[in-house]
């Protein structure tokens, strides 16, 4: 079995446990993202058709709602606050140093390897701590470039031994 036709299957499966009525399409989103990390072009065409849908309705279903994402994920998510109490307390250092450790360039957010996706937040409600990072939606409090470097170079040191 392919990995298309198991990703389909997923799809079908969440849209069946919620039936194919329009009124479900932001739900049967959230579950195909949580399961699949992302919103494929193929899964939203896939939803558009089984809910007789146009697939630029469901696409601008997708694209409305800040939480979709349409591009396929890194398997750890790091979010840099830039806020005000943030930004004063310098999250853009971490940030700069966070996208030079991970390769990305122009708008890309994720790391070649996949491991890492990196995206920032407007707050992350933790002002008294700033600079504040999450890692996989774990809060990081009064972070340095060197401490967030060292918090990623762990994680991949992590996954190495697990290969």
């Amino acid at each position: 079995m392919n990995g298309k036709s198991e990703k389909n299957r997923e799809v079908l499966a969440i849209i069946e446990k919620y039936g194919s009525r329009e009124a479900n399409l932001i739900a049967i989103l959230q579950d195909v993202q949580n399961e699949q990390k992302y919103l494929s072009e193929e899964a939203l065409t896939l939803i558009a058709e089984k809910l007789g849908l146009s697939a630029a309705k469901v696409y601008s279903v997708a694209t409305f709602y800040e939480n979709f994402s349409l591009e396929a994920k890194g398997k750890h998510i790091v979010r840099i606050c830039t806020g005000t109490a943030c930004h004063v307390r310098k999250s853009q250092p971490i940030y700069d140093a966070l996208r030079k450790e991970l390769g990305l360039t122009g708008k890309k957010r994720t790391s070649a390897d996949g491991l890492f996706t990196l995206e920032t937040v407007a707050c992350l409600g933790a002002c008294g701590l700033a600079p504040v990072m999450t890692l996989d939606g774990e809060v990081h409090a009064k972070m340095t470039p060197d401490d967030a470097l060292a918090l990623i170079r762990d994680v991949r040191a992590k996954e190495a031994q697990t290969l």
